[in-house]
């Protein structure tokens, strides 16, 4: 007798279905597993077997062939156990085959028969919901997960094979399942404060700027500047996940195995920070079977490269798709795979492999033409689709002296939420950073003033047509703080000052 049950599977971060079908026919008793199973997968037989004779259930002894279809698709993890498990017990008419239909499974088991979570069941949740199956088994650590899903399908956590085989029976009471809409226990973590910064204006205005509307910003100083500890507050100073992008982050944790069982949804926004080390491919994602790189993991948050210069050429120009486009397309010889990619970037670096270039005590060792080949690394296309570029320079020995401390996150973070606002209502929430050109045009129209300074810039700067817009993306920000709803000329200055440090003050 052939009996399936469906299962849904991970494809990138997207999902498809495959088919468990097991078949017992006689014949010497053997296992056996066919469809493109990986090593996880093709161990199921072992799992299965003791899993079944643990938990009280009797192994057919007949010859047992499992089948995931389709068989063109390449199997990994564990997730089919529970399904293989039951369709066997229905096959052997150890349970009613009535009691399956309509329904689907997902999760591992132990040899002890439990049923062990496995990474990305929101998203297989999201999966079942389109597909109308009327309900999905998931492992009772994956429920308060699969339940943020919402959709018509049932979610039934089970803790173990007995307890699936008797829940779908109705001989036990399924569990109920809410989504957690509580406070996760990550939205409760310390997050570093401003207020233990000194000195750095300029800085400390750019990453306002950079969070009020998620621009990229890059920081250049010498060693001991503070460059890394501006970084590492932004993430306090940045608006809240919204509803839909809390589920999307959520989702993406998910899939790579990143949620933390406590807080089954992401509500604060992620924070990366790569090591310069780092290959093209964990940074951008890839592999044999494509996984997603760092970009995507910092999706909707903060993906933070210290020591930029320090990074491979080639890494770094990876990044130019997802700058441009928020997406990753990683192409295989047997799969494509799109990634989201829309973090806020934000680089750090010294001006030369010694750090000090330009310090005014002369402490530079690095030969003629060194500091520029340094700089070089970071291309010039990577570069003009960074919004904000800011000196970070040594502090003075009376801010190093100076008592007291500076402004604090929270009265930051206000001041963006202000900006916030407005911008959400204008744009349904696409961040300034994200506008298209016709939308920039549109949200930062300019008068004749405006004209004159932007006249200007591109004289003076060379600025590409992505340039052009990036400026007034940023004086579009600019003016959201000061809450005016147009794009004044000071606006303009600033946003031109911290593209290219220098040129706000020589106006005219």
């Amino acid at each position: 007798m052939v009996f399936t049950i469906p299962s849904p599977t991970l494809v990138g971060l997207d999902t498809s279905t495959v088919q468990v079908e097991v078949d017992l026919r006689p014949g010497l008793p053997a296992f056996s597993m066919v469809g493109l199973p990986d090593a996880a997968a093709r161990e199921a037989r072992e799992r299965v077997r003791s899993g079944l004779v643990n938990q009280a259930y009797s192994v057919p002894a007949r010859r047992i062939v499992a089948n995931l279809a389709p068989a063109d698709l390449r199997k990994q993890g564990p997730q089919y156990d529970l399904a293989i498990a039951l369709s066997i017990l229905a096959a052997s008419g150890q349970v009613p085959v009535a009691a399956l239909e309509g329904v689907a499974a997902v999760g591992e088991l132990g040899l002890d028969g439990a049923v062990r979570p496995v990474p990305g069941v929101l998203a297989m949740a999201e999966h079942a919901s389109q597909r109308g199956w009327a309900r999905l088994l998931v492992p009772h650590a994956n429920a308060a997960e699969a339940a943020l899903a919402g959709g018509d399908t049932e979610i039934v956590p089970v803790r173990d094979l007995r307890d699936a085989a008797e829940t779908l029976c109705g001989r036990r009471e399924p569990r109920r399942v809410v989504a957690d809409a509580s406070e996760p226990g990550d939205a409760r973590v310390t997050v570093a404060d401003l207020g233990d910064l000194r000195g750095q204006a300029t800085a400390r205005r750019a990453l306002e700027i950079a969070a009020a509307g998620l621009h990229s910003m890059l920081m250049i100083g010498p060693p001991g500047s503070g460059k890394t500890m501006l970084a590492r507050r932004l993430p306090g100073i940045l608006p809240p996940l919204s509803p839909r992008e809390a589920v999307e982050v959520t989702r993406i944790h998910s899939v790579v195995g990143l949620l933390d069982p406590g807080a089954p949804l992401v509500r604060r926004r992620p924070f990366r920070a790569p090591h310069h080390s780092i290959s093209v491919s964990g940074l951008v994602g890839g592999g044999r079977t494509p996984r997603p790189g760092e970009v995507t993991l910092a999706h909707r948050g903060v993906l933070f490269l210290d020591e930029v210069c320090a990074f491979a050429p080639s890494v770094l120009d990876a990044l130019r798709q997802p700058l441009e486009h928020g997406v990753v397309d990683v192409v295989r010889a047997n799969t494509s795979v799109r990634f989201p990619a829309r973090p806020l970037l934000v680089c750090a670096g010294n001006p030369c492999p010694c750090g000090f270039a330009g310090d005014a005590g002369g402490r530079c060792t690095c030969p003629p033409g060194r500091a520029e080949a340094y700089r070089a690394r970071l291309s010039g296309p990577v570069a003009d689709r960074i919004d904000l570029r800011v000196d970070v320079p040594r502090l003075s020995r009376d801010e190093l002296m100076a008592e007291g401390t500076g402004e604090a996150s929270v009265a930051v973070r206000a001041r963006v939420m202000a900006a916030d606002a407005p911008r959400a209502a204008r744009e349904q929430g696409v961040p300034n950073a994200h506008l298209g050109p016709v939308e920039t045009r549109r949200v930062a129209r300019l008068d004749a003033a405006g004209r004159r300074v932007m006249d200007a810039a591109v004289d003076r700067l060379g600025l590409s047509a992505r340039g052009f817009d990036r400026v007034l993306r940023v004086a579009r920000t600019i003016a959201d703080l000061a809450g005016s709803e147009r794009v004044a000329d000071e606006h303009l200055w600033e946003a031109i000052a911290l593209r290219a440090p220098g040129e706000g003050e020589r106006r005219g």
